[in-house]
């Protein structure tokens, strides 16, 4: 957990140094929007509240009980000297002070301040994931806003490439050298690409609706062109064992629950404790006119004959520890499988970028040059050409893809983990 705080204060600096300038427009870089939602995000800021609320308990819970005083005066009516009723201790029939201080059982103070302590580590821990969680959307729809941001750039490429074959087309048409077929077939074609663009640009609004409502901001709001992804960890740091370990020692989610545990496990003790008696210590005095005639010195304790009753109660806490254990094997199980999901699913889209990026990228931009040199010729048809267009496209498409992929596994992979790999 005290990875999850570190980082938290990182971004509260780099909030304080870039994003809090009012004339910068965010959204070029994920770090500033991370910095922006730990600012301003109010279901993190009610749960940071509820953390620090729950760990000013922990030393009231410990705390003894408020001693009481009793005052007593004995026949203030007066009846048997005859004298008229009165408050006043010294003219009453006499008058007795008690001071009692309650003391519960040896142990049960330092239980209490014990689930005390372990409940605000829970809330700790539910801010953290909340957190965890929070960072993870907006990890991944800033990585689906560099998407459409960036696939609307090819596609305008592409559509600018398209006018120049339809330029070709009609310079062969009017020659005589390519049917007019050809020239119908680029401008279909670039009606496809702008209406793509009209889809990607629908999709960027998307993004920046969904960014500036986990950020807290009108929806209309502008963001900066993205710039740039996080960097990838090294292939090492994403190794399972590894990632298992880290995820058994800071998931905010197990800390949660094993704080929860702790928990159930001082409460059983405690419901234990409690057949055993508190106690009362007191002293008192004794007035009679004014002058102290007597002191008296005083010990109380309750008697737990309602056994049943803290057998049903002890029955009670053993089974909630029984839960709170089963819950944490079954989430731990639970998240060391998603782990495996996630990591594969990264690795794959890592391999997926490699291929794509340096053999079938390069592959494709050499067909369409060929088909290009080739429909210049008249040694490949029109529709050759386009769909060598079309390859390339795609898979620089692909690229994108598989990095936008990569970056919400990624994303998903930290939120598991609690803190930045």
């Amino acid at each position: 957990m005290g990875t999850i705080f570190k980082t938290i204060l990182w971004l509260l600096w780099l909030t304080s140094m870039s994003v809090s300038a009012s004339s910068q427009v965010p959204g070029a870089d994920v770090n500033e929007l991370l910095a922006l939602a730990l600012e301003r995000n109010p279901e993190l800021a009610a749960m940071r509240y509820e953390a620090d609320a729950l760990a000013e308990r922990t030393d009231s819970a410990g705390a003894l009980p408020d001693p009481a005083f009793r005052i007593a005066l004995q026949d203030f009516t007066n009846k048997a000297s005859g004298a008229a009723t009165t408050l006043v201790p010294s003219e009453v029939g006499s008058t007795y002070y008690r001071l009692m201080q309650p003391l519960p059982f040896w142990g049960k103070r330092n239980l209490k301040r014990d689930i005390a302590d372990a409940e605000a580590s829970a809330a700790k821990g539910r801010a953290g994931t909340t957190w965890a969680e929070l960072a993870a959307k907006i990890k991944t729809d800033f990585a689906q806003y560099y998407l459409a941001f960036n696939s609307r750039k090819l596609t305008q490429e592409m559509l600018d490439l398209t006018h120049d074959l339809e330029r070709i087309a009609k310079s062969r048409y009017a020659t005589g050298l390519a049917p007019q077929q050809d020239v119908i077939r680029a401008q279909v074609e670039q009606t496809g690409l702008r209406r793509d663009l009209v889809m990607l640009e629908t999709e960027r609004h998307h993004n920046t609706t969904r960014l500036n409502t986990l950020l807290l901001r009108d929806p209309y709001a502008p963001l900066a062109d993205p710039q740039r992804l996080r960097p990838l960890p090294v292939p090492a740091k994403l190794e399972y064992t590894a990632l298992a370990e880290r995820l058994r020692n800071h998931s905010p989610q197990l800390f949660t629950l094993e704080s929860q545990l702790a928990a159930a496990d001082k409460n059983r003790e405690l419901a234990y404790k409690n057949r055993y008696p508190d106690f009362t210590l007191g002293v008192g005095a004794t007035q009679v006119g004014n002058d102290i005639k007597m002191w008296e010195l005083m010990l109380e304790f309750n008697i737990p004959l309602q056994q049943g009753s803290r057998r049903g109660l002890e029955h009670e806490a053993e089974n909630m520890r029984a839960a709170a254990q089963s819950r944490n094997d079954a989430t731990a199980n639970q998240l060391l499988g998603e782990l495996v999901e996630y990591s594969s699913a990264l690795d794959a889209a890592r391999q997926v970028e490699s291929l794509t990026a340096n053999s079938l990228l390069p592959q494709a931009e050499a067909t369409l040059q060929a088909a290009y040199v080739g429909y210049q010729n008249g040694k490949v048809d029109f529709a050759t050409l386009l769909e060598a267009q079309r390859q390339i496209l795609k898979a620089k498409l692909d690229v994108l893809n598989s990095q936008a992929q990569q970056q919400a596994n990624l994303a998903q992979i930290e939120k598991l983990l609690g803190e930045e790999l």
